[in-house]
């Protein structure tokens, strides 16, 4: 078949000629498209998702008691009193008068209510050397802490005036003061910062401004794209701004690497001397192929995360997918136009001190890649045992891992006085700072037996252990409720306070509020949402690596119709996400390292972490996998051996994704960066994934795979042969014969 008889097939390609042709049209309808994404998205504002909608069981039965009863709890805030050394004790006058000024102090304020001294409320610890003074804020608890600064004041003055005591203030807009002081930027800081870094490193990969500015000018707008559409998707699933920031995160990684991909190949195709148009169309038909094939197994990764029935993990793979999705659409459709636009203007502003990178037949061959790679396909066996053994040493520690939802001072430090207060509080009073609250409905609280049954509750939550007192019960007459506030034995100690909490649920309950007819009794609070929230995600875990498995399993059958290469896939990226999981645990459990990146005494891994990372990971290890694998493909079409198609294919692909690696690891190596832990870990494991995935993986392990296997990486058996074929196989020869036809094989001028 000649040239000129060639078709050129598939999505990718017909949608970059296309948009090559008509490029004014193209750049016109994404740039309405943004527009108008934003404008809905503004005009529907977002739902962001509520606490009854976080989490199922009774976590999410006590939250929905609460709203449909339009209680809005308010925020709490304890006063701890403690002697600092000596005899002193809260019977003492001194102490008694420090007590008193610190009720007057707060009073004073006049923006508090329901305060509590601790002689009548019985809240003096056991050695009688601390005690609470209780009260709580006025207004609505979402925004407590911007009143609370005149408290902390007044509380700080009481202190200045008994140094021979600890005054010191805590609570749920106390806190949230504090860690908006010192943290509340902190994200941001990082979300802004990452655009700067991966702009940095385009330029130093391409030389050109222009050239770097078009994959982050590209990711920005299909991040503002995504935000408009989260707005408007948020009425019918709830969003949040951590799925925000994440899809942030995974819109800048993917955006930029699409572009780079893309770029890149038009770039090459043109320096092995394609005029401008065949050059677009091969990049169109190849990287673009690559990048509708990579970008479709990234959804369906991220499509995960909606099974895990967890509302903010279902707003993370919602926003997620879509930013990859709208990534994905721009890169091979508005790209194309933007390419046809400049030509030769893609150089522009280059960088005097940055040398062109050399020309080597149109591909650009990386030495350290060539000489990696002599090696490797010399002998493959010795190739695939050492790396599979490092990978597998890496991986080791994640036997032993330890998830949890981090406690106040693991999340943070000792940095921030509060945390200390936090942990003297905990001492005193055993889960005093987050004790277990139970919700009690009933159809009239005041009954005698609701009555009777709420003091039993409350002695027997004290006599079983589960609880060393004082129990509070606020009654809510009007609405048939009565609130019960337990201090949980164990305190922070998760494990501890958990097994406290099961006494409450399956002991001390059926005994008590269990009996009366009509009575609801959810059990919720911080120890309580933390049990639900691992319970829940427990479960989640094997519908969501079955799916995200099978799935991508069967996206890459189909994409390369090999049983052979979508086996091999699913085994590397699992390898990856394995040494990624080693590393958090040997950082961030064992302590390994731990003071380089500020982990020190954290002990545990965050209990989303290891399920968002596999998400995450899987599909983003994609990426490098679909383009590195589609290159040697391409290669062995044109008719080279396996071996050679294989050094071929990593060697001119080792450039862009060695670039495209640096990014991602310099981006999500900025969260490593941050004060939380939980943002460290995530920032850490992904960053280490994708160093190891781009070097290790790529580099090493899958061309001596590949080069074992030989012919047999493009086996499938005959009974497969009837699945449906996406392939659209597109080499330079083929796709140039046909660039001067248009999709429906009529000569067009270009």
């Amino acid at each position: 078949m000649g040239n000129g008889d060639i078709r050129v097939r598939g999505l990718a390609a017909r949608a970059g000629g296309w948009s090559a042709r008509h490029r004014w049209a193209a750049v016109g309808i994404w740039v309405l498209f943004v527009v108008l994404a934003m404008g809905l998205g503004s005009a529907a504002g977002r739902v962001d998702v509520k606490d009854s909608d976080q989490l199922k069981g009774e976590t999410h039965t006590a939250a929905r008691i609460i709203e449909d009863a339009g209680i809005d709890e308010p925020a709490s805030e304890n006063v701890l009193i403690q002697a600092k050394g000596g005899d002193l004790k809260a019977t003492d006058a001194e102490f008694r008068a420090a007590v008193d000024a610190v009720v007057r102090a707060v009073e004073g304020t006049g923006r508090v209510t329901e305060v509590a001294s601790p002689y009548d409320t019985k809240t003096i610890s056991k050695d009688g050397r601390s005690a609470l003074v209780q009260f709580d804020m006025r207004g609505e608890s979402d925004t407590a802490g911007e009143r609370v600064e005149p408290v902390l004041k007044a509380v700080e003055g009481v202190q200045r005036d008994h140094e021979a005591l600890r005054i010191e203030e805590i609570g749920g807009a106390s806190m949230m003061k504090t860690f908006d002081d010192a943290f509340g930027d902190d994200f941001k800081k990082a979300e802004y910062s990452a655009v700067p870094v991966a702009f940095g490193i385009l330029l130093i990969a391409f030389g050109a401004l222009v050239a770097a500015l078009l994959p982050v000018v590209l990711a920005i707008t299909a991040i503002m794209a995504t935000m408009g559409l989260m707005g408007v998707v948020s009425h019918v699933m709830p969003m949040s701004d951590t799925a925000n920031s994440v899809m942030l995160l995974v819109g800048l990684a993917v955006g930029v690497d699409y572009c780079l991909f893309y770029l890149r190949r038009e770039r090459e195709e043109r320096e092995a001397g394609r005029d401008a148009q065949t050059a677009l169309r091969i990049a169109a038909a190849t990287s673009g192929r690559a990048i509708v094939v990579s970008g479709v197994t990234v959804c369906v990764a991220m499509a995960g995360m909606l099974f895990t029935g967890l509302a903010e993990f279902e707003a993370m793979g919602l926003a997620s997918l879509m930013v990859v999705a709208v990534a994905m659409v721009g890169s091979v459709t508005v790209l194309p136009a933007l390419l046809s636009l400049l030509g030769e203007r893609v150089e522009k502003g280059r960088i005097p001190f940055l040398r062109r990178r050399r020309k080597s037949g149109g591909s650009q061959d990386s030495r350290f890649w060539t000489a990696v790679l002599r090696r490797v396909l010399a002998r493959p066996v010795i190739a695939v045992a050492v790396a599979t053994g490092a990978l597998l040493a890496i991986t080791a520690p994640a036997l032993g891992m330890k998830t949890q939802q981090l406690t106040l001072d693991q999340e943070f430090g000792d940095s921030l006085p509060i945390v200390q207060t936090y942990n003297r509080l905990n001492e005193a009073f055993p889960g005093g700072s987050e004790p277990a609250e139970v919700v009690v409905k009933a159809d009239d609280i005041n009954a005698p037996e609701v009555k009777s049954a709420l003091a039993d509750f409350r002695d027997r939550a004290i006599s079983s252990g589960a609880s060393r007192g004082p129990v509070e019960i606020k009654l809510h007459d009007a609405q048939n409720m009565a609130f019960v506030y337990v201090p949980l034995v164990g305190g922070s100690d998760l494990d501890k306070a958990g097994a406290s909490l099961d006494k409450l649920r399956d002991e001390v309950r059926p005994a008590t509020l269990g009996k009366v007819d009509g009575v609801e009794a959810p059990i919720t609070g911080q120890v309580a949402g933390s049990k639900d929230f691992n319970d829940q995600l427990a479960g989640a875990v094997v519908p969501v690596f079955a799916f995200v498995v099978v799935f991508a399993f069967a996206l890459m059958l189909l994409s390369f119709r090999s049983l052979t290469i979508a086996i091999t896939s699913i085994v590397l990226n699992l390898l990856s996400v394995g040494a990624a999981y080693g590393i958090l645990v040997a950082v961030f459990q064992h302590g390994w390292g731990a003071s380089l990146v500020g982990a020190e005494g954290v002990g545990a891994i965050i209990t989303w972490l290891p399920l968002f990372l596999f998400v995450i990971l899987f599909g983003l290890s994609m990426d490098y996998h679909v383009f590195v694998v589609s290159r040697i493909r391409e290669a062995r079409l044109r008719g080279l051996a396996t071996k050679d198609a294989i050094r071929h294919g990593v060697v001119t692909t080792a450039g862009v994704v060695t670039s495209a690696a640096v990014i991602m690891v310099a981006v999500f190596a900025i969260f490593g960066t941050l004060s939380m832990q939980s943002m460290k870990q995530m920032g850490v494991g992904l960053a280490a994934a994708v160093l190891i995935d781009a070097t290790i993986i790529r580099g090493v392990l899958l061309p001596a795979v590949m080069a074992l296997l030989g012919e047999r990486n493009w086996y499938l058996p005959k009974w497969l042969h009837r699945l449906p074929d996406l392939t659209h196989d597109e080499t330079p020869q083929a796709v140039a014969g046909a660039a001067a036809r248009d999709d429906e094989g009529e000569p067009v001028k270009v």
